[in-house]
């Protein structure tokens, strides 16, 4: 069964106890259904019973990178070509060898049903067809949403493409003055959450480039997609002309609260955009029907060609001897010195997690 907006265990509700869950740290869930399993309760420990205290101690962060030399992309790149930087300090980097038809794929399809999506709405009426480009050969289960003030859930995650299909025909223009892009990448990130996805984990986002009316913070939305390794694609509808992968890069200012200063107001500006950059996703902006098709043939070929680059963070120690990331927004940078004139998309930021994350358990 899909999971409902209105449900306990899902929609709003659902992604409200999952933002309280992260706060506290996967490690408590883990430890409590490690303890409950089977419907049995966990014993409790003894008064008296030393207990020991457990800290995570890394975070393992994927850098999904796209490599082009001109028009071509450049294939057969090792490792050891990559040159991965976490806010100005070199990490060592690892690649991920394995076929893509070996990593599953979850994706959430949020479709914007309201404002200016009405006059767009013949543009999107091969988005199966799409989809399938996306997926590939992959394992694939994807879940669709439509929302405007609100976020209807048309299915969950299934890999049934039928059921997929019936829930894509299902979108429909909705009369409706709201434009919630972040209560909706938030939601589908939620959904990603709470499914447990172990493979890649993606949202396709279909919408105008501004929000209006959301309750989510960009703060929120750019914090749980920094240390959740979700990856949105975005397609935006808007007057302006046809844009395909437009990169938008910082400029000037250094230290965690200026990048996520101009993350917050980027976002603002043009949510979908931001959100791809950030994540390491493709940008596409149309007002055509060609543009449309171009822009995603063009995220259909780039979603299939990348090098998916991972490292744990680590850091000159510190006076207390740590050498863990400091908590929040870090800035990454992708290099290739072999090819200094290519052209690198990478995921450009990420949100180190807070060493407050503790586990007590009792000792072995």
């Amino acid at each position: 069964m899909g999971i409902g907006r209105g449900s306990v265990e899902g929609g709003r509700l659902l992604g409200m106890s999952f933002r309280m869950v992260r706060q506290v740290g996967f490690g408590v869930v883990a430890a409590a259904f490690a303890g409950g399993v089977g419907g049995q309760e966990p014993s409790a420990p003894a008064d008296d019973a030393p207990k020991t205290t457990i800290q995570v101690q890394s975070q393992l962060v994927f850098v999904p990178t796209t490599v082009e030399a001109g028009k071509d992309i450049l294939y057969e790149l090792k490792a050891s070509q990559f040159v991965v930087e976490d806010n100005g300090i070199p990490q060592k980097v690892r690649l991920d060898e394995d076929d893509e038809s070996a990593r599953p794929l979850s994706l959430v399809v949020a479709v914007q049903c309201s404002r200016s999506a009405v006059a767009e709405w013949d543009k999107l009426r091969g988005l199966p067809t799409m989809i399938d480009a996306i997926t590939g050969d992959a394992p694939a289960e994807v879940a669709v949403i439509q929302f405007g003030t609100g976020e209807d859930l048309m299915t969950g995650f299934t890999r049934d493409v039928t059921v997929r299909d019936q829930a894509l025909a299902k979108v429909a223009p909705c009369d409706d003055g709201g434009d919630n892009i972040f209560d909706a990448v938030d939601y589908a990130n939620t959904l990603l959450e709470a499914h447990h996805a172990t493979g890649r984990r993606a949202v396709l986002l279909i919408s105008e480039t501004r929000d209006h009316g959301s309750e989510t913070k960009a703060e929120t939305v750019i914090h749980e997609l920094g240390r959740s390794n979700t990856v949105v694609d975005a397609v935006a509808f808007s007057p302006g002309r046809d844009e395909v992968v437009d990169d938008l890069h910082y400029g000037g200012g250094g230290g965690i609260l200026s990048l996520l200063v101009m993350a917050v107001e980027a976002a603002r500006k043009n949510a979908p955009k931001e959100f791809a950059r950030m994540s390491g996703g493709e940008y596409i902006n149309f007002a055509t029907q060609k543009g449309f098709d171009k822009g995603m043939d063009t995220l259909s070929n780039h979603v299939h060609d990348f090098y998916m680059l991972s490292f744990v963070p680590r850091f000159p120690a510190n006076m207390a001897g740590s050498a863990q990331a400091a908590p929040g927004l870090h800035k990454i940078v992708v290099k290739i010195p072999d090819y200094p004139k290519a052209t690198v998309r990478h995921r450009e930021s990420y949100w180190a997690n807070a060493p407050g994350d503790d586990v007590t358990a009792k000792p072995q």
